[in-house]
Parts: structure tokens; C-alpha cells; sequence
């Protein structure tokens, strides 16, 4: 009986649905993000304190200068500090998301709880370049905390999953 439900397209409610791994798609966004969006290149350039013979080193060579001349104030300054701050937490971090997606499809975790951990990772991580690069206010730059926990704890838990599925097979 249940093969001819099966050949007549029947099937209980959440059964024999197969539910895309959006691993690949989620990794590209968050090395665009990292790499590409909260790079502190676009920034400076706005401000005109980009030089493309040594970026890394804009802020301590010029960024005074560029105070004392009027061309920035200390706020944006700062501001562009805590950009470069956040950009390179976001490269450093995205090691651990790879980690945790690779793992997690390697070991055959169910492609709905990869996806769920992955964008929640995606919005912790989004939500922490905006707070750190944007709130210079102590009290509330606190969130940038919680929201570097939230996505480090959903990376830690698709680890512990990839490494409970592994196990019990």
C-alpha cells in the first residue's frame, strides 16, 4: 500500500521533502561580506584618505594629519578605526564559519539545521560589523558582544553536530 502512495505521489506531511544545503551560497555571501563590504578601503576612500601604496597603513601615517587639517574630525576617524577592527575580526572569524559548514555537510547534518545555523551566523555577523563600526556609545557597543557570541555559538554548534552524526555512524 505505501509503495502505491509513494507512486501516486502521496506522502505524509514532511516526509520526502529534500531541502537544498545553502552552505555554498552562505559561505560565498560571508567571504563578500569579510572581504569585500566592511573593508575600511571603501571608507577611507570616501573620506580621501586612501593611498594604494601601503592601505593597511592609511590610519596610523595620515589619519592624525587628516584631522589636524580639517579633512576628518576625530569622530570619523575613529569611526574608520573601529571599521578596520571590524573587517579584520570578519576575515579572522570567517575561518571558523568554513570550518563549521564544511563539517557539517561532510558529516551529513540535515541540510535544515546548516541553513538555519548559517543565517543566523550571517545576521549575528552583520549585525556586529554594523554595531562596531557605527555605535561608539559604551553601554550599547555591548551588543557588538552578544551578536560575536551568537555567531561564534551556532558555528560551535554545527561542529557538535557534525561530530554527534559522525559518531553514531
Amino acid at each position: 500500500m505505501a509503495s502505491l502512495a509513494t507512486a501516486l505521489g502521496l506522502r505524509a506531511a514532511g516526509t520526502g521533502l529534500s531541502v537544498a544545503n545553502w552552505a555554498p551560497g552562505l559561505l560565498s555571501w560571508q567571504f563578500f561580506f569579510a572581504y569585500g563590504l566592511l573593508s575600511s578601503r571603501t571608507l577611507k576612500q570616501w573620506y580621501g584618505i586612501d593611498h594604494n601604496a601601503s592601505p593597511r597603513e592609511d590610519l596610523a601615517k595620515y589619519g592624525d594629519a587628516a584631522v589636524r587639517s580639517g579633512k576628518i574630525t576625530q569622530k570619523q576617524l575613529n569611526m574608520l578605526k573601529r571599521n578596520e577592527s571590524a573587517h579584520a575580526n570578519s576575515v579572522e572569524n570567517y575561518t571558523l564559519f568554513v570550518a563549521a559548514m564544511g563539517f557539517a555537510t561532510f558529516a551529513g547534518v540535515e541540510p535544515h539545521l546548516i541553513n538555519r545555523a548559517g543565517l543566523l551566523y550571517t545576521v549575528a555577523r552583520f549585525v556586529y560589523g554594523a554595531v562596531y563600526i557605527f555605535i561608539d556609545h559604551d553601554v550599547w557597543s555591548q551588543i557588538r558582544g552578544i551578536t560575536w557570541w551568537t555567531g561564534n555559538l551556532s558555528c560551535l554548534w554545527l561542529l557538535y553536530k557534525a561530530g554527534a552524526k559522525l559518531n553514531s555512524a
